[in-house]
């Protein structure tokens, strides 16, 4: 049986020279590791999700207190997955408490690697971070926080504001917004 994350990263289509480097910086390392989605690596695979509401065209944020930054919702796999596009999926579920989440597009909108701080015990990393586009049509159901951490609708001009590069290249390429 084929690989769901080797496959995904195959047929993937990077817009720019800057994501093409980051996409094969990551295949290369799937290609090289057996689990690489495991904590333990320098450089491991995370999946994401940009949650929007077609209606207003605004864009759901989460506070990342590790990082001291608004960031698309998302995170690890847990043990046993590979499939990037099922743990984006439940990652922004359990992070938005949303459960009507439907795909925007064709499949995976990014790649790109994100440098991740130390915190703690935790040394300075990576994430080859899988991100994709995810609406929802009941976007009131969203809770001001979830699990103590705060989550926030933005329009894309507010959004751009408080994005760093990495999630600012994400939010320019979502079609539709305003």
């Amino acid at each position: 049986m084929p690989d769901p994350l080797r496959a995904t990263l195959r047929v993937h289509r990077p817009i720019d020279d800057e994501e093409a480097t980051d996409l094969a910086r990551t295949l290369a390392m799937v290609e090289a590791d057996d689990d690489p989605w495991s904590r333990r690596l320098p450089l491991h695979v995370t999946a994401s999700a940009l949650v929007v509401d077609p209606v207003s065209g605004r864009v759901l944020l989460r506070w990342h207190a590790k990082q001291q930054r608004w960031l698309q919702v998302g995170g690890h796999g847990d043990p046993g997955e590979r499939d990037p596009w099922p743990i984006a999926r439940r990652e922004a579920e359990e992070e938005t408490g949303l459960t009507d989440l439907r795909l925007l597009g064709d499949g995976l909108l990014q790649v790109t690697i994100v440098p991740v701080n130390a915190v703690g015990d935790e040394p300075a990393h990576e994430h080859a971070d899988l991100r994709y586009l995810l609406a929802t049509d009941r976007p009131h159901d969203v809770p001001p926080e979830r699990e103590g951490v705060p989550l926030r609708w933005f329009t894309l001009a507010e959004a751009l504001e408080v994005a760093d590069d990495g999630l600012a290249r994400l939010l320019r390429r979502v079609p539709g917004l305003r």
